[in-house]
């Protein structure tokens, strides 16, 4: 369905059609005069100038962190890494002590630094422009630390993680080139594996999302259960999902009958149970095609390896 600029726009399919620009996930923090500390979870932050080192980030006007945001001198932004999901969820979560028994880093004009992020960027208030419903803030960056780590990335309302292309496009290297460096490449693990994965994904995504779910909505239906109910807690173990993005779904799968959520947590209904099953039918049919050319020994001893390295990594 196409919105157009003059109907009045739905703020969270607006929010969802933006979701499909795959962003970093960010804790930009501050520190005020009189010490207090705040940090936010936030999505927007780009660079914006070389030449002097300029970079944005956008705050909600109703947050309550904003007035320390107001009167800082300086702001940081850590860059989470992959392995930072429960950190992020911790500072998107509002009216709590987010800094409590965490380790941190004072920078300049006293913002916090995080531990074990992919890069930091300490910023002066250089601007601060109107956008709407959030204000825009522009920091000139006065130091940063590039630790080269792989950040987390959010997608389609879900955590994800980056997965280059270890091939170059087709034509882009001389065949011969290419076919030397496979060669070098052909015992690397790593290597391996992403390959199998881009290989995986390239045809089995698409046919999930012919569901008419959003990633987000699938991975929920996946590992739910019409006979027992799941917390909150437990479906952030189980999904790479923040808690917003699960409240989020649920409200759409609860007003499509496919989820009930009380007291007790999340279910799923008869509906919701006939439309996981259909998930899982193509996950299935997707794994036996993929492994058709392969004895029931070799895929036994495929997941046995897999389960391995998820469990020793």
């Amino acid at each position: 369905m196409t919105h157009h600029s003059g109907d009045v726009l739905d703020p969270r399919a607006f929010r969802r059609a933006l979701g499909n620009f795959a962003t970093g996930v960010t804790v930009v923090t501050a520190c005020a005069d009189d010490g207090s500390r705040v940090g936010v979870t936030a999505n927007s932050f780009n660079s914006v100038s070389l030449d002097p080192p300029l970079v944005l980030w956008s705050i909600d006007k109703r947050s309550g962190s904003y007035s320390v945001f107001e009167q800082a001198t300086h702001f940081a932004v850590n860059i989470l890494a992959a392995d930072q999901i429960v950190l992020s969820n911790r500072f998107a979560r509002p009216g709590e002590d987010k800094f409590a028994g965490l380790d941190y880093d004072a920078g300049a004009g006293g913002a916090p630094l995080l531990h074990d992020c992919s890069a930091r960027f300490q910023c002066e208030k250089y601007q601060q422009t109107d956008g709407g419903d959030h204000w825009i803030l522009i920091g000139r960056v006065v130091a940063f630390d590039d630790f080269g780590r792989a950040p987390l990335v959010y997608h389609q309302g879900a955590y994800s993680m980056v997965l280059p292309y270890p091939r170059a496009q087709e034509g882009s290297v001389p065949p011969g080139e290419a076919s030397c460096r496979q060669k070098r490449l052909e015992d690397n693990v790593y290597y391996l594996l992403t390959q199998a994965l881009r290989s995986y994904q390239s045809s089995y995504q698409p046919k999930q999302l012919s569901s008419g779910l959003r990633t987000s909505e699938a991975r929920m239906l996946m590992v739910l259960s019409s006979d027992e109910h799941m917390s909150q807690n437990a479906l952030l173990c189980e999904v790479a999902m923040p808690a917003r993005e699960i409240e989020e779904a649920e409200e759409i799968l609860c007003r499509k009958g496919l989820v009930t959520n009380t007291d007790a947590g999340y279910r799923l209904t008869p509906a919701g149970e006939e439309q996981a099953a259909v998930l899982r039918e193509i996950a299935v049919k997707q794994q036996e095609q993929v492994l058709a050319s392969f004895s029931a020994e070799d895929v036994a001893v495929l997941k046995k390896l897999l389960r391995g390295i998820r469990d020793n990594a």
